[in-house]
């Protein structure tokens, strides 16, 4: 880096606005303040740490301008003054914020913190076209000041790249200008700069119809003069009369003002006849303002001719940002429409200054927090330092809302306490639904994570994420509670579908009939008391299809009349009472060996429970003839044995291994990257294991899911289930 270099213009005029900002707050300094910021600005400097900026601009030489702007155009003193002169050397990382609190006190250290904040939104790259970010940006400054500093900064740069060669940086900065700096000057009634800003933005956008407005004002100057003076004078002549003291004074509109009214009426500038307005300005006291000026209003009707339509009237109720006024237009000589404004001086004062007016009544209540609370900041600004109003003022305005950032910059206003589920069912349904998470300014969070304003947040989903009952827990807003219960409904409803087409299949291929009676049987059996419930355990595998069916076909059997029976009714397998001394005489003697040649017996696995070879098992006749090989600490073998202890036979595997069985692994841990990478490494390690599927779920933090593997035994499975749980981040891996 190259020690920044001063040239001897730069020199001279450093010294000029520093002799002029002393005299402007030299009152309210501290002795050694101007010792400090001398000091440190000097190391900043040699220490090559302040570096020009794109336009080649020097940063000490801007920041020496924009605090002489802010100390004559919105009346900030000492502390916004320091934290604007400090500033080059504490983004330059010279200085800390430590060090201006030991040096100069909190009140410059919060402006300078609240103008990083600043900073910090902007590297989000926001979309600064909108309302929101407007609102953002003062509920995110902290310090009132912090807006007025960046709004004298803003125009004091428009003024200096005018000969720039960045035209890129150029159009940017222009481009924000005009959405956000002359919005926000206007917003706190700081008219001239308003007006400049848009004058700037206009000449550097728009050169060729900035120059010929401004030719076409000087042409007609003289004319425009002579005009103003034959309509005031007889107006100054029955004011005197009235004993009224005042000064009247004519205003050109702002070059961007006429270009609005051509553009909007589509005419050229000869079409454009309120090229000015008439400023009547009384000295009036307090207590006879609003009578002097309607005394006034009275006499300049009664002399021209008013438009009724074109009154306004913001005498009786002032505009939500403190302006005072009233407008009225008349019928002047030779037949030309005049605007005139009749104010005091204090409301004169207000309108040229905005909040930084010195107000001495109450702030009138409006419909809009955002009004009101600037009301209060112009109070604010009487204070000697304006800290305690700040405090008092402060975030009071959005302290019910917060301003999140999408990645690409857009900006969404959600209710405070709103959480990262809000913001994804705010932008979209879908994205709401299948939301398992968020990365808020780059660090992965929950779905239950509180956003604060100026958070970017990037949703993350997942396919396989699907509305659950909790989440209505979850969610803030009725928007987004509105849309959990939609798509909870939908989905009972194709889970109703899909499992009872299924069921229906497969009751068909078991020759089976589908009855009303037996159906709530069987869920009453389950412990379910919906048949909404039933239908989605069926669909998430909660409940295994083929058991369902199996212990369907037997609550059926138990209703029915056995065959080439007498016409006696059995008795209802549901009646049955298990006798604990009758199991061992119902169980066979022999033993099925699960491996060995058996001839004429068919068996198979149990899906319910997937027992596998090392497993304790016994065997299950099923009516059809078959028999299923279940654990013995298969969730269903108590039921199984209360009920039909005649059906259990006694089993052992072969002694021979070499076949491989299915044995799902339920694993939960961190939602880690590169953890899933981790479980299925190890698993495809071992050549004696193979991965079927793998089924992976991740919301609030964690990951869980199941894991079917094909293995040869119960030591090989729980060898693998050891090696799972040492990897780092699983917290628990269980077979099912």
């Amino acid at each position: 880096m190259q020690t920044l270099e001063f040239t001897p213009q730069e020199r001279d005029e450093i010294l000029s606005l520093y002799s002029q900002i002393y005299e402007d707050i030299k009152d309210t300094l501290r002795p050694d303040d101007g010792k400090h910021i001398r000091r440190h600005i000097t190391e900043a400097i040699g220490n090559s740490c302040i570096q020009r900026d794109i336009f080649g601009l020097n940063p000490v030489l801007l920041a020496f301008q924009t605090a002489l702007l802010v100390t004559r155009e919105t009346g900030l003193r000492r502390d916004a003054v320091i934290a604007i002169l400090m500033r080059p050397c504490v983004d330059s990382g010279a200085v800390t914020l430590d060090d201006m609190q030991l040096l100069f006190g909190e009140s410059v250290t919060r402006i300078l913190h609240g103008l990083q904040r600043i900073q910090e939104l902007y590297r989000k790259n926001p979309v600064i076209e909108t309302e929101n970010f407007r609102n953002l940006l003062l509920s995110f400054a902290e310090d009132m000041r912090v807006i007025l500093i960046m709004i004298a900064d803003r125009v004091n740069l428009m003024r200096q790249i005018r000969d720039t060669e960045q035209l890129e940086a150029k159009q940017k900065v222009c481009e924000e200008t005009k959405y956000l700096y002359a919005p926000l000057a206007h917003k706190l009634g700081l008219y001239k700069l308003k007006s400049e800003l848009e004058d700037l933005y206009l000449k550097y956008t728009e050169h060729d119809a900035y120059y010929h407005i401004k030719d076409k004002l000087n042409e007609t100057k003289q004319n425009r003069d002579a005009y103003i003076d034959r309509f005031i004078l007889p107006i100054e002549e029955r004011l005197r009369d009235a004993g009224l003291k005042f000064h009247i004074k004519g205003r050109t509109k702002s070059i961007h003002s006429i270009w609005q009214k051509m553009m909007k009426q589509k005419c050229p500038f000869e079409g454009v006849y309120d090229l000015f307005a008439i400023r009547v300005i009384l000295d009036a006291p307090a207590d006879k303002e609003k009578i002097q000026c309607w005394q006034a209003f009275a006499i300049i009707t009664s002399m021209y001719q008013p438009n009724p339509k074109r009154l306004r009237d913001w005498l009786s109720i002032p505009k939500s940002n403190g302006y005072e006024s009233l407008h009225i237009t008349v019928l002047g000589p030779e037949q030309k429409w005049v605007e005139v404004q009749i104010r005091t001086e204090r409301m004169d004062d207000i309108a040229e200054r905005g909040v930084a007016a010195h107000w001495r009544y109450k702030g009138i209540k409006s419909e809009s927090g955002l009004d009101e609370w600037l009301t209060g900041v112009r109070k604010m600004l009487e204070t000697s330092d304006g800290t305690e109003a700040m405090d008092q003022f402060r975030m009071d305005l959005y302290e019910d809302e917060v301003f999140v950032f999408t990645p690409k910059g857009d900006l969404y206003k959600l209710p405070k306490g709103a959480t990262v589920l809000d913001f994804a069912y705010h932008i979209h349904s879908h994205l709401g639904n299948t939301c398992t998470g968020a990365r808020i300014n780059g660090r992965a969070v929950n779905i239950r994570q509180q956003l604060k304003s100026g958070d970017q947040v990037d949703i993350m989903t997942s396919s396989n994420q699907h509305p659950k009952q909790e989440w209505l827990n979850i969610v803030k807003t009725s928007r987004a509670k509105s849309k959990i219960r939609l798509a909870m409904k939908e989905a009972q409803s194709k889970d109703k579908i899909f499992a009872k087409e299924m069921l229906e299949r497969k009751m068909n291929n078991r020759k089976l009939t589908l009855d009303d009676s037996t159906m709530q049987l069987l869920l009453h059996k389950l412990g379910i008391k919906e048949f909404n419930d039933f239908y989605h355990r069926i669909v998430s595998g909660e409940l295994d299809a083929g058991h369902v069916i199996d212990l369907y076909e037997e609550l059926q059997e138990g209703t029915a009349s056995p065959a080439g029976s007498s016409g006696s009714t059995a008795e209802s397998a549901s009646n049955f009472v298990l006798n604990e001394s009758a199991i061992v005489p119902h169980l066979r003697d022999d033993v099925l060996v699960i491996g060995s040649n058996l001839k004429g017996i068919e068996y198979s696995l149990a899906r319910c429970c997937q027992p596998i070879y090392g497993d304790p098992v016994f065997g299950f006749v099923t009516v059809s003839g078959g028999i299923k090989i279940h654990r013995t600490d298969c969730p269903n073998a108590p039921e199984l044995e209360r009920r039909f202890p005649y059906r259990i036979v006694k089993a052992r595997w072969s002694g021979k291994g070499g076949s491989q069985y299915a044995v799902t692994l339920r694993v939960v841990g961190n939602d880690n990257i590169g953890i899933i990478n981790n479980l299925t490494s190890i698993i495809s390690k071992d050549d004696k294991l193979n991965l079927r599927s793998i089924k992976i779920d991740s919301h609030d933090g964690l990951f869980s899911g199941n894991v079917v593997i094909m293995v040869d035994d119960t030591s090989r499975m729980e060898t693998l289930i050891k090696k799972l749980r040492t990897i780092k981040g699983i917290k628990q891996v269980d077979r099912l």
